[in-house]
């Protein structure tokens, strides 16, 4: 159940982050700040959870760290059209082996 609520978490911080692009302008849409504010609420919340759950601390928090990079920047690229370059494409897939080895590195 733990990893239902990190995966709760991750889709909410990274909606909530997604809209902070949509939320910075002169004239922000309302529903834009709502989504970052409850986007962030309901992340910690189910993070909160995850702990409770009996997910490792340093386990949880490297998954919610490493897909949420991994996903922002893919959001980024797709949603609003951001470039990447390679040494980014690079630092991405290098938190995403970083994120594998701690999960396989975690004791069973």
């Amino acid at each position: 159940m733990g990893y239902l609520f990190l995966a709760i978490a991750i889709v909410s911080e990274v909606a909530a982050t997604s809209s902070l692009k949509l939320a910075s302008g002169d004239k922000p849409p309302v529903w834009a700040i709502v989504t970052v504010v409850v986007g962030y609420l309901l992340a910690f919340a189910m993070l909160r959870q995850t702990l409770a759950a009996g997910v490792p601390l340093g386990t949880a928090y490297a998954i919610w760290a490493g897909i949420g990079v991994v996903a922002v920047a893919l959001v980024g690229r797709l949603a609003f059209a951001e470039v990447l370059a390679w040494p980014q494409v690079l630092g991405v897939a290098l938190v995403a082996a970083g994120v594998a080895l701690v999960e396989l590195g975690h004791p069973t």
